[in-house]
């Protein structure tokens, strides 16, 4: 009787075995990993963004998801130790917040999926093969329309109506993109561009400098390496009495920039969720296309213009999303 119930308990044990196995992995929590590009806390509405896209998806943070934050001391830190730590953690999928970080994590990783979120030239950058049809381990979102490189210099000219001289604020660590959009439409609105490249906080101060000594007009600030430094952008600003159009939402409500017009960001680390969702149920990067920004906002700072001496057109105000007082 012993025997038989010693073979009762393994037959059980090696049936069950696979079944507690099947049930664990069943349960398994994705882990999904976020690299920024500077501190998270003057972007913490934006991680919260992303949250909230996910949360409208289903997804409970801590039962059914688990997120891993990264992000470097400094803006424009080195991402490649925080890419590789997320690697080792296993997760699902990395998000990255720029072109640059998604070149980190791609260096740390050819399979784990990477959902980009303000991609400013992934094509330029050899991130994916094409916008339609990216072909390896990263898709996600533009943050580049053909049409912004212009628009933003027409709304400068706007406000400024003797605009001659636009210096260009960007970062050649993200592609040359940036500023060849800018260099086509300057011939067409007939203005003179002064390239401006900036890699770090000490290069932008240099470049505010550089725009002053050249009796620039007008900047546009379009890199996404200055988000966390625009604070000192509009003081500097002001200081040297330059009117800035920045790329950012965020620029004029709080940095006491000029303008901004550019994609919502908050839409964006929204839309961003949608990948992770579809990734998460088996969709592979290679085959999602990488998306176009769908949501613009026009934010103007009448307080800075008084600092500057300047009139803004009662038709722009109408048009704007947004006038801070």
């Amino acid at each position: 009787m012993r025997l038989i119930g010693l073979a009762v308990i393994l037959t059980l044990s090696l049936t069950l075995a696979p079944l507690a196995v099947h049930a664990q992995q069943a349960t398994k929590i994705p882990k999904v990993g976020m690299i920024f590009p500077g501190p998270i806390a003057p972007r913490v509405h934006l991680r919260n963004a992303f949250r909230e896209g996910l949360r409208d998806l289903g997804y409970v943070e801590g039962q059914s998801i688990v997120f891993e934050f990264r992000a470097p001391e400094r803006e424009g830190d080195p991402y490649d130790g925080l890419a590789a730590q997320l690697v080792r953690l296993k997760v699902d999928v990395i998000v990255a917040v720029t072109d640059a970080v998604a070149q980190a994590a791609q260096r740390a990783t050819q399979t784990i999926p990477i959902v980009l979120i303000s991609g400013l030239d992934p094509v330029g950058l050899g991130l994916v093969a094409s916008l339609a049809r990216p072909g390896g381990n990263v898709t996600g979102l533009s943050n580049v329309s053909s049409d912004l490189a212009p628009k933003r210099l027409e709304l400068l000219k706007e406000i400024v109506p003797r605009l001659a001289r636009v210096a260009i604020l960007w970062n050649p660590s993200t592609g040359a993109r940036q500023f060849q959009d800018f260099e086509a439409a300057g011939r067409t609105l007939k203005l003179r561009l002064l390239s401006l490249e900036a890699r770090s906080a000490e290069d932008m101060e240099r470049a505010l400098e550089a725009a002053t000594r050249d009796r620039a007009d007008g900047l546009v600030m379009g890199a996404a390496l200055f988000f966390g430094l625009r604070t000192r952008m509009g003081e500097l600003a002001v200081k040297h009495r330059l009117p800035v159009i920045s790329a950012m939402r965020e620029g004029p409500a709080e940095a006491g920039l000029l303008l901004s017009y550019g994609p919502n960001l908050k839409d964006g680390f929204r839309r961003a969720a949608a990948y992770v969702d579809k990734i998460l149920k088996g969709a592979k990067p290679a085959d999602l296309p990488i998306e176009e920004p769908t949501k613009f906002d026009l934010i103007i700072n009448l307080k800075t213009a008084k600092a500057l001496g300047l009139t803004i057109p009662r038709t722009l105000l109408q048009r704007a999303d947004e006038v801070i007082q």
